[in-house]
């Protein structure tokens, strides 16, 4: 019984001990390197800033680098839980959550100055600490699996971030959902796109871990050039995507594949966003080898709840199927009264239930109380549900659609409008990359913001006449040569709605 994602690392160690299991750009580390280097930063923290203390958070500076995942398992064998921190965020929004989890300690994994107070290297840790396996045994002999594994912190609607915790239950039933569903193997290669502080990254760490394969770390500045991209895939033998839409759509954006022979690839995943199937399309004409699926989940639900293997391609004005819920997760359906849906075609808030659910946000409990619900069909002992505050509803195979964010509905014109139904339409549209809605309040407004060669905006307007009734065509458009994303790949609304609202609306 696995009750400490550690006895995933130790197991592959007593296997593959000389097996690669992390690599970066120049940097390479066997299991037992792997497990040896984890052990010194657990030993140190747990006789130095540590000392007699679990269950409390560490803060991780990550890089692209192994050593920053080596610094996450090392907390872990501390007895304590990670929390990765991305050091070149704006120090206000650093501070924020510094002072909210008042760590044990910060590690640097990186090798630039931090500027933070007391930061312990983490290569230097590696280089002359020890490992007290008696110590260890003896931390890990009161470990249970609802220990708080990791923190991420997720931008809260307010504008202050909100920590999600979750436990070591928590990712081992979502590997164990994920060995039951894919076919991941010792050879396995994960590409790792994501940052560390964001949970798809998670899927990476953890089902290498589970599967005994290596976790290929790509050079963040390869997402810049494409074709370097897909050459540095084939060098580096990866054979396993679980990215972000929006790295994909790199990929497709610029053609890449028309000039550079694709790598092979045996899994696709993607998540985060809505995938534009002109996109996928794009990927599976040139990889059609590969299985490529759609995951779903929030970061409080650990990572996904749902998947979709996409068995063939389909009209680019299609939307993607979430999918169905994988084993050991529950996804409900509810209505504005909190009732359950069942009849398919009808919208409801996604809710989910399962031990993928997270402990709740650190330190903040009326906010998880007010995420974190009792489930509407129980009603004899405590149940919980995660709201997501997705809307979605079920096609007539039973498989969830989603339609698109609660606050991303908006009332305009006397007409309920789901923004994410406009910018399917748009996302369909052959000579755009892509495209997003913001509602401006103060004006009325719906604004197109695309991305392009070049400005197109009467071309866009005939192609959604073709599609969308005349109260769902967006007031204004704004070309942009590139659509700004956030730290996690995602295309940035909250900028974008900001500087909609400060600029006052003159560009089009």
């Amino acid at each position: 019984m696995k009750i400490n994602v550690l006895q995933y690392l130790e197991d592959c160690t007593e296997r593959f001990p000389q097996k690669p299991a992390l690599a970066d750009e120049t940097n390479v580390l066997t299991y037992d390197q792997y497990m040896t280097s984890a052990k010194k930063i657990g030993t140190c923290l747990a006789t130095g800033p540590g000392k007699g203390k679990t269950g409390k958070p560490v803060v991780v500076l990550i890089d692209r680098n192994v050593q920053t995942i080596v610094a996450c398992m090392g907390c872990v064998y501390s007895g304590n839980f990670y929390v990765p921190m991305d050091p070149s965020m704006p120090a206000e929004r650093r501070d924020l959550m510094l002072k909210s989890l008042d760590p044990i300690a910060v590690l640097d994994a990186g090798n630039k100055e931090s500027g933070i107070e007391g930061t312990l290297n983490v290569s230097r840790i590696i280089r002359e600490g020890a490992v007290d396996d008696e110590l260890l045994s003896a931390i890990r002999q009161n470990a249970i699996d609802t220990d708080p594994l990791y923190a991420m912190f997720t931008s809260g609607s307010t504008g202050v971030p909100k920590g999600v915790l979750v436990s070591h239950r928590s990712v081992i039933d979502l590997v164990e959902a994920f060995d039951q569903v894919f076919d991941f193997h010792e050879n396995t290669v994960f590409g790792n796109q994501a940052p560390f502080d964001f949970d798809v990254s998670v899927k990476d760490i953890y089902n290498g871990l589970k599967c005994g394969g290596r976790v290929e770390i790509i050079p963040k500045k390869l997402f810049l050039m494409p074709k370097l991209l897909l050459n540095h895939l084939k060098e580096r033998q990866i054979n396993t995507l679980i990215w972000a839409v929006s790295a994909m759509r790199i990929v497709a954006d610029f053609k890449t594949m028309d000039t550079v022979e694709p790598p092979k690839l045996e899994y696709v995943m993607f998540s985060g966003e809505v995938m534009p199937v002109k996109s996928l399309n794009y990927w599976m004409t040139h990889i059609p080898e590969a299985v490529y699926v759609n995951l779903y989940g929030p970061t409080e639900i650990t990572c996904n709840c749902t998947y979709f293997i996409v068995s063939e391609k389909y009209p680019s004005d299609a939307v993607l199927p979430a999918g169905r819920p994988f084993p050991n997760s529950r996804v409900l359906l509810l209505d504005k009264e909190g009732q359950v849906i069942t009849k398919d075609h009808v919208t409801g808030e996604i809710c989910v239930a399962g031990a993928g659910v997270a402990l709740g946000y650190w330190n903040e409990k009326q906010k998880t109380a007010e995420a974190f619900v009792q489930n509407p069909t129980v009603s004899a002992y405590e149940s919980l549900v995660y709201k997501t505050g997705d809307l979605a509803f079920y096609d007539e195979t039973g498989n969830l659609i989603f339609v698109s964010r609660k606050d991303h509905q908006v009332k305009h014109m006397g007409h309920r409008i789901e923004l994410g139904e406009i910018e399917a339409a748009i996302n369909a549209i052959k000579f755009l990359d892509v495209g997003c809605c913001i509602y401006s309040e103060k004006q009325e407004k719906i604004f197109c913001y695309y991305q392009a060669k070049e400005p197109c905006t009467k071309e866009i307007v005939k192609e959604l006449e073709k599609k969308l009734p005349k109260y769902m065509w967006p007031n204004r458009y704004v070309w942009m040569e590139k659509l700004p994303l956030n730290q996690h790949g995602k295309i940035d609304r909250v900028l974008l709605k900001r500087e909609n609202e400060a600029s006052g609306n003159q560009k089009e």
